[in-house]
């Protein structure tokens, strides 16, 4: 009897649900990865995410083959793969984790979880960390999340039964990527890259880690930079919980690296609280997730501000540094995250799908579940939660105030002095010729009265078009949760901010 495990956004073996127990029937395995060509045609996959895989899988074929096993890779349709396989070697059994993707994947894995009930071949999933699914109450979230983190991990089986020997070598094939963006200076993939960042965050990086993720200058270091191997899985998120936590609570851990590794397992609680949004409601891919705000924006965008926010050209310096250095190295911190995004939606009033899809096309950590929830709240759209309209002059002269990450990736502002270069439209044109800065662009628009025309478009439509309805509904779906014994938060009536999570940075970032 011959049992496949499905690899999907979990490459890797610490910690594998389904590979353990896999290992333990003592029969044939078949380690399945299939690279489905139609996924990276979608609007929100990119080649610099395939490239990340690819070495993850790399590596995971190489730690299979160290067990007896090796990975198996097939071109194609999931269900086409199952169903030559099981011509092949008569498969009984099907493991898998769960996965919390896009309408893409979702549908996906319908259509496997129907080919495997008519050809009788026993599907059996594991969740992949702290997402709930048919969750019945939110409120339970938190007591099901802090449940799983403290389950025990999951060792790597030292060997793995053989595939059966009628299963050919795999040949390796690369998808066409509709969406072909280098990323000269990417995080690379695998569980060796993911360990050794873990293990260098734990020892020191983590340290003020609180004080340090805001700044584009030290956020590089002292975030974990986990993000991409927790959005492909090559680190198990259970595994780093217990293991920052080990870390912080050792007798010879100072108090400054305690406090540091407390606020980032917080970030790994808001990482599955996002996640668990799309899981619930997987239509915040495509709408609003208040869904009064769905017309908001009902005018055609401006293709002309648009293609210059994409790249990098909108004349405000830190939105054009960010832009770029995210389209160079596929990270940027959370910070500048939301600011790029709010700008988009405020500053350049463009309706939230398209940069949303651009970002994702181009963070190499793309995670749907974070993504789509995370943007629409930068934007504005979930109707629970205060509105932020950054002011990147202001957050430009915070964040960088000696030019440092300006320089950086704006070489037609380097020979700027510090006091001139986060404003370069003030310049007169002797100062632009002396400094060298003509080639810069000039802002697309006045950013202090385009933000505060769009909080007042915002606030009017609010109170005309918001109905406490469906802001009952948003909270009661997806507003945040203490723990069992908080309140929920009152609802939306008209234009006052319940105070439920209005603050909170809750994206995880690292």
């Amino acid at each position: 009897m011959t049992t496949v495990v499905w690899f999907k956004r979990d490459l890797r073996l610490d910690d594998h649900g389904p590979l353990s127990a896999a290992a333990a029937l003592a029969q044939p395995v078949i380690a399945l990865y299939v690279v489905e060509p139609g996924y990276w045609q979608l609007d929100d996959t990119s080649e610099r995410h395939w490239r990340f895989i690819a070495e993850s899988l790399r590596e995971l074929d190489h730690q299979l083959r160290q067990r007896g096993n090796r990975l198996y890779l097939h071109y194609g349709s999931v269900p086409d793969a199952l169903a030559d396989l099981h011509r092949r070697c008569g498969i009984q059994r099907l493991f898998c984790h769960q996965e919390t993707g896009g309408r893409w994947t979702f549908e996906r894995d319908i259509a496997v979880a129907g080919w495997c009930q008519s050809h009788g071949v026993t599907l059996s999933e594991w969740h992949q960390f702290g997402v709930v699914r048919r969750l019945a109450n939110r409120d339970d979230w938190d007591h099901h999340w802090r449940q799983r983190m403290m389950a025990d991990c999951l060792s790597p089986p030292p060997s793995l039964p053989a595939p059966p020997s009628t299963l050919p070598e795999s040949r390796w094939r690369e998808p066409t990527c509709r969406w072909n963006t280098p990323c000269p200076e990417r995080q690379p993939g695998g569980s060796h890259h993911g360990q050794r960042l873990l293990d260098s965050f734990l020892s020191q990086r983590c340290l003020g880690y609180q004080y340090r993720i805001s700044s584009p200058n030290t956020a590089v270091s002292s975030c974990s930079r986990l993000s991409p191997h927790l959005a492909y899985g090559t680190v198990s998120l259970r595994r780093l919980y217990q293991q920052s936590k080990q870390a912080g609570d050792a007798g010879v851990a100072l108090p400054r690296k305690q406090r540091s590794l407390t606020r980032f397992r917080s970030r790994l609680h808001w990482h599955c609280h996002f996640i668990q949004k799309l899981e619930d409601e997987p239509e915040l891919e495509f709408r609003a997730v208040h869904r009064d705000l769905e017309h908001l924006k009902s005018a055609p965008d401006d293709p002309e501000r648009l293609q210059r926010w994409q790249q990098g050209m909108t004349g405000w310096p830190l939105v054009d540094a960010t832009m770029r250095a995210l389209a160079h190295t596929g990270w940027i911190n959370f910070r500048l995250r939301a600011m790029v995004m709010a700008v988009a939606s405020y500053q350049l009033w463009l309706h939230w799908r398209q940069p949303a899809l651009h970002l994702a096309r181009l963070f190499t950590d793309f995670e749907p579940g974070i993504h789509y929830p995370q943007v629409q709240m930068q934007g504005g759209l979930t109707g629970i939660n205060a509105l932020r309209i950054y002011d990147p002059v202001r957050q430009s002269k915070q964040l960088d105030p000696h030019g440092q990450f300006l320089r950086q990736w704006l070489p037609e502002l380097s020979g700027l002095p510090d006091d001139l270069i986060h404003t370069p439209w003030l310049l007169s044109h002797n100062q632009q010729q002396r400094y060298g800065s003509q080639a810069y662009p000039k802002p697309i628009c006045d950013h202090q009265l385009a933000a505060r025309q769009a909080r007042q478009a915002i606030g009017q439509f609010r109170q005309q078009r918001l109905t406490n309805d469906e802001t009952r509904r948003v909270l009661s779906r997806h507003g945040s949760r203490k723990g069992p014994k908080q309140s929920r938060p009152r609802p939306l009536i008209k234009d006052r901010q319940p105070p439920a999570m209005a603050q909170q940075l809750s994206l995880f970032d690292d």
